[in-house]
Parts: structure tokens; C-alpha cells; sequence
């Protein structure tokens, strides 16, 4: 196809052919419908291999299909990101993170090798060890220096259970110095933290295990249990610690039944006992199939009164970032996900040379802030997020200038990539992709 392209004179951009609905992404691309679509239809699992402990999987392969394939084989990947539908095309290319980020990165940082199709058509494999400017350049980049058509995962050996702690914790920079604490243990394989107020947050750690006690067990993935963030809450409403065995893959998928919290939004009494019971086998609605249906006045009316947002920024101005969370949004819960950026090159890296722990700030819901106005209350949370050396999530929406991007993210590599690969008549630029003021 992309020669196809080449032959007929390369007068468009290309995208994938995917259409913009069956993304996770809140986001519909309007480029689709003006460039030129590639169909990449490559969704397989092509090989476990357990020697070199690596599983090697086309780009449409997601992450409910890859935690089903290796589970019972023994297998699982380092970062399983939450949502079943995430892609491994889409956390690469995007990014994707998970509460054992704190040990091992990002999604990008557990994967070994990618292959590209080119502009030119040509088939490429990069690894740390070959074409790596290429390798450090892909995550991040959007499909704007080529098509990948499949990556190599690290694998780790699978537990049947995640032991799991729940911590009420009451005063912010109570919250910050533990949250951060625990972040800093490696023998802790999960660090999650869900705040429910400025003051009150419950602090989840977790060890994998392959042993449990019976009356323990709490099997949170089946259909008529509470939504997990609800779950949590109890512990802070009783002010109480607890421990409980969760199955992994219920673990691993613990915030997709109620899509984190966005389904109150959807399905108020979605929670109720009732309906969990007779209709909780329906939840969650495919994120894809709420996109299609979605009119594009009720598509505006959430933007305005929506957010859907995750902001990266480093560990230490973690109070900071609350508070600044709270005095422009005012959205709760939020999600704390700790994670450690290794001084790799690329869009996104530490302001120093050493690797450093970050945290990923989730904000998914209706903000309760007075004045709040979509396009200023984003403008100034992103100049924050600058100001701290803090990447905002590319799958949403993003106010920021192409001059305040490039300041965000590092384009050094990714622009002299895109020089030397003759990206430029082929795939429009990441800013021209995903930002608001660049999109018509």
C-alpha cells in the first residue's frame, strides 16, 4: 500500500486506516478523512518465546487478548495497561503505564524491538543495538515516522494472585511522603494511589504470590462485584487497613468494568446491587461503540464539561501538582500511577542525566470548579505541567502552541528522523496530529 502511494505520487499524508471510532482515545482524528489510509490489519500473537523470555505481537493485539494468551501459559508482559481494548500499536506509539511502572517504565520501556514500514516502503527493525535512533524515537511519535507492523515485549513469569494492602491516608503531604515512599520499593510489584478529596486518599501496594488465603480471595473482575474505586472507598469511609488476594488478570483489568470511574457518568446506578446482579454482565459499553453513537452535540457538551486527562510529572512535585489539580479542575477521584523515566533519548526523558521517578496524575470526570472553561483551564494546567519538566498524555486533548509543545517534549531526535527519512511529504508532524489548535 505504501508503495501504491509512492507510485500514484505521494500527494497525501498517510494514516493508518483504523477509523477514528474504535480508538480508545475520547479524540476523533478529522485527518482521517483527508489523507490517505493504510489498512493495517495485524492482530496477532506471532511467538511466545521463552527463552529469550520476549513475545513478539502485531500492533492490534490488545491487552485482554495478550494477558489471555500468556496467563495460561505461564507468562505475562512487565506493564499491563488497564483498559482490555488498549493496543500495543497505540501504547507504543502513545504511551501506556500500569502500577508496576515504578519497577520497569512505561509500556515503551519493556519492549525490545519494533519493525516499521518506511516512507519509502521498506521494511525496518530496531533495537537499542540497531537503527536505535530510530528504536528511541517511535515511542511517542504518533505513526508520524512510519507503520509498525509488529514489536518484541519482555515477558515475566505470571503469579496466580496479587496480595494487595489498602492504606487510608488523610492530609496531603501525609498522602505525597507516603504515596512516595512506597513508590520507592522495589519490592513492592504494584503501587497505586486513588484520590478522593484534596485530604483523603487510599494507598494500594501489591505483591504478586501464587499462594492465598481462601477466605481472602476477592475476585473483583466478575460481573456482579462493586466497581474497584468503590470498593476502595470503603476502607477510607471506615478508616481502616485491609489485605485481599485479587486473581491477576482481575487485577490487572481491576478499573475496566466501570472504565475507572467515567460509567457513573453514563450509568449513575450503575453501581447499585441490583443492577450489578441482573444487568452487569452488559458493562462496560465498548469506549468504540459510545464513540459511534455519540452525536456530535453531545461530543461538544463533554468536552466543555468533561476531562479526560493524564499528566506526567516528576515524584517530587507531586503536592504541587494536587493542589494545582484541585484549584483548576477540581475532578475526584484521581489516580496516582508512580513510574521511573530512565534518561533514555527521545520525546520524553528526565530534565538530568539520572533516571527519575515520576507520577502519572489521572483526571477522568466532571470538573466541579466554578469557572471552569475547557480551553483556559487545560491552557494553564499544561503550563504548570512545562514549568515542572511534566509530559501531558497525547490521547488527549491538548491546548498547547506548536512553540509550547516542542518545549514540552523533546523533538531533537524525532526531527532529525524525520529529516533523514523523508517523513515530511508522508506523515504530518505529531503537533499537526494531535493538537487542538493545529486540527481544522
Amino acid at each position: 500500500q505504501v508503495r501504491e502511494w509512492k507510485n500514484e505520487g505521494s500527494r497525501r499524508y498517510m494514516c493508518t486506516g483504523r477509523p477514528g471510532w474504535l480508538t480508545v482515545s475520547l479524540r476523533v482524528g478529522k485527518y482521517k478523512k483527508i489523507h490517505k489510509n493504510i489498512m493495517i490489519n495485524l492482530m496477532d500473537v506471532l511467538e511466545v518465546d521463552s527463552e529469550r523470555q520476549v513475545v513478539r505481537v502485531e500492533p492490534l493485539v490488545t491487552m485482554g487478548q495478550l494477558t489471555a494468551h500468556l496467563n495460561p501459559m505461564g507468562w505475562t508482559i512487565p506493564v499491563v495497561p488497564e483498559l482490555d481494548d488498549l493496543t500495543v500499536g497505540g501504547l507504543i506509539m502513545g504511551t501506556g503505564i500500569e502500577s508496576s511502572s515504578h519497577i520497569y517504565g512505561l509500556f515503551q520501556h519493556t519492549c525490545v524491538a519494533y519493525e516499521l514500514v518506511l516512507a519509502d516502503g521498506s521494511l525496518v527493525r530496531c533495537s537499542p543495538t540497531e537503527n536505535s535512533d530510530l528504536f528511541y524515537a517511535v515511542p511517542w511519535s504518533c505513526g508520524t515516522l512510519g507503520f509498525l507492523v509488529a514489536a518484541e515485549i519482555k515477558m515475566i513469569p505470571a503469579k496466580k494472585y496479587v496480595k494487595i494492602h489498602y492504606k487510608p491516608v488523610r492530609g496531603l503531604q501525609k498522602i505525597c511522603e507516603k504515596f512516595t515512599e512506597e513508590s520507592q520499593k522495589k519490592e513492592n510489584s504494584f503501587v497505586e494511589g486513588l484520590v478522593y478529596s484534596l485530604e483523603e486518599a487510599v494507598i494500594m501496594t501489591g505483591v504478586l504470590t501464587d499462594e492465598a488465603e481462601q477466605s481472602k480471595i476477592n475476585r473483583i473482575g466478575n460481573y456482579y462485584k462493586p466497581w474497584f474505586f468503590k470498593h476502595v472507598e470503603k476502607y477510607l469511609k471506615a478508616d481502616r487497613t485491609g489485605t485481599e488476594y485479587i486473581p491477576s488478570r482481575h487485577y490487572y483489568h481491576r478499573h475496566t468494568r466501570s472504565i475507572f470511574w467515567e460509567l457513573q457518568d453514563i450509568i449513575p446506578f450503575g453501581n447499585n446491587p441490583i443492577f450489578r446482579y441482573l444487568f452487569g454482565w452488559m458493562v462496560p459499553p465498548k469506549i468504540s461503540l459510545l464513540k459511534l453513537t455519540q452525536g456530535e452535540a453531545i461530543r461538544k457538551l463533554y468536552e466543555q464539561h468533561h476531562v479526560v486527562q493524564d499528566m506526567l510529572v516528576p515524584m517530587k512535585s507531586l503536592e504541587k501538582s494536587i493542589q494545582t489539580f484541585h484549584a483548576d479542575l477540581n475532578v475526584y477521584p484521581l489516580w496516582l500511577c508512580p513510574f521511573i523515566l530512565p534518561n533514555n533519548p527521545g520525546m520524553v526523558h528526565p530534565k538530568g542525566d539520572e533516571a527519575e521517578l515520576y507520577v502519572d496524575i489521572g483526571a477522568y470526570g466532571e470538573p466541579k470548579r466554578k469557572q471552569f472553561e475547557a480551553r483556559a483551564s487545560m491552557r494553564q494546567m499544561e503550563k504548570f505541567v512545562r514549568s515542572v519538566h511534566g509530559f501531558q498524555m497525547l490521547y488527549a486533548d491538548c491546548y498547547m502552541t506548536r512553540e509550547e509543545f516542542w518545549d514540552m517534549f523533546d523533538g531533537s531526535l524525532y526531527h532529525k528522523l524525520r529529516e533523514q527519512m523523508n517523513c515530511k511529504d508522508a506523515f504530518p508532524e505529531v503537533y499537526d496530529k494531535i493538537c487542538k489548535a493545529a486540527r481544522h
